[in-house]
């Protein structure tokens, strides 16, 4: 009898670390199937860095209206209005001066205008017939022209004058990685956006990760997708090019996803050229592990943008309705996620009871031999 309370004993013991203490990490799912975007979980309050928010029809609409990005900084949204070329060293002017061939150098059937312009020199100037040395660094070519009349019109009456540049060498965009043709490409008068330098580029590789394209402007890295273009016709994506800037198209096999918990195989997913879904990734890891998992905790964890309030966000989806899985399907993850799915509370308390079966079977077997010896 002192054996059976001592092992009853254990056994009550044991329950209660059983609902308190459980190895190994896991999430609380929270209870309920749509959850406020406001609402944190009932019970033990989370941290107020994370945010959670439920996989239902709600986010999926907000999903496809904005599936990667909302938008773009302002200080990169610029218009096409506030553009305009300012000459610089190393361009070709072409200066026409009308019924006055003499001040025109004439480009003929064996040069061009861009051999037969005016060279801005390292010091910003040119030399041009009658007006001089001129400071034109800086300049808008129509800038340049009113310069150039009012000046020759000292000499010549009602002078008729055209500037443009032959040849664009001043300033550069810079595209590299995963394009058919990296290199350097002139900023001309025409302004230049994200996927008319990529066409500069030849396009991308099959390789390239058309989700992930990072621009760098002033030291400052700003990412961008080209799949919101293409695919979703975001074209606050398509921002207006300045000069210096670089474009960088990364590989695909540097985004990934991280699958973790109750599924058949825990590893890491290279999203692919097309993305990946949360159906996809519970998939190619063999799904939810019938026996351990909480169907109703399968979590997405997510760095929140930078300039939220909260430092992560979380998402939930309810599996254990088979309609939920349409959800998933729909639910587009983004690099770095790590989907997360725990552990059944079956499964929680059979690993608290491995832990502590060997120690009730010594206590057992203990209270057996005492019992023999006692007789």
């Amino acid at each position: 009898m002192n054996a059976l309370v001592k092992i009853f004993l254990a056994l009550g013991v044991a329950f209660i670390a059983g609902c308190t203490v459980v190895p190994g990490a896991y999430h609380s799912p929270t209870p309920g199937w749509f959850l406020d975007e406001d609402e944190i979980a009932e019970g033990e309050p989370l941290p107020d860095v994370v945010k959670v928010h439920a996989i239902g029809t709600a986010i999926l609409k907000r999903e496809r209206i904005h599936p990667v990005d909302k938008g773009v900084p302002d200080e990169i949204n610029l218009s096409d209005d506030q553009y305009d070329y300012q000459v610089g060293p190393g361009d070709v002017l072409q200066i026409t001066v009308w019924d006055h061939p003499e001040l025109t150098i004439p480009a003929g059937s064996l040069r061009s205008s861009e051999e037969s312009g005016n060279w801005v020199h390292n010091d910003g100037t040119i030399f041009y017939p009658y007006v001089g040395i001129i400071n034109v660094e800086g300049l808008k070519v129509t800038e340049i022209r009113d310069m150039i009349t009012d000046r020759l019109s000292r000499y010549i009456e009602k002078p008729q004058v055209d500037v443009s540049v032959a040849a664009f060498r001043h300033k550069r965009i810079y595209v590299t990685g995963e394009v058919d043709e990296p290199g350097l490409y002139p900023v001309t008068n025409v302004p230049t956006r994200l996927i008319d330098a990529i066409g500069e580029a030849g396009g991308l590789t099959q390789s390239a990760d058309w989700s992930s394209v990072v621009l760098t402007r002033n030291g400052k890295d700003y990412r961008l997708s080209l799949r919101d273009i293409y695919q979703y016709g975001n074209t606050s994506q398509n921002i207006l090019l300045q000069p210096n800037d670089v474009i960088n198209v990364n590989p695909v096999t540097d985004a990934k996803v991280f699958v973790l918990g109750e599924v058949g195989k825990a590893s890491s997913l290279q999203m692919g050229r097309n993305g990946l879904t949360l159906a996809e990734a519970l998939a190619e890891n063999g799904g939810l592990d019938q026996r351990q998992s909480d169907a109703s905790g399968v979590f997405v964890f997510r760095k929140a943008q930078p300039d939220a309030e909260h430092g992560i966000d979380i998402y939930q989806l309810n599996a254990k309705d088979a309609a939920a899985l349409v959800l998933a399907d729909s639910f587009r993850l983004q690099e770095r996620d790590i989907v997360y799915v725990t552990a059944a509370p079956l499964a929680k308390w059979n690993r608290v009871l491995s832990l502590i079966l060997p120690s009730v079977s010594a206590l057992f077997l203990g209270a057996r031999t005492e019992e023999s010896l006692a007789d």
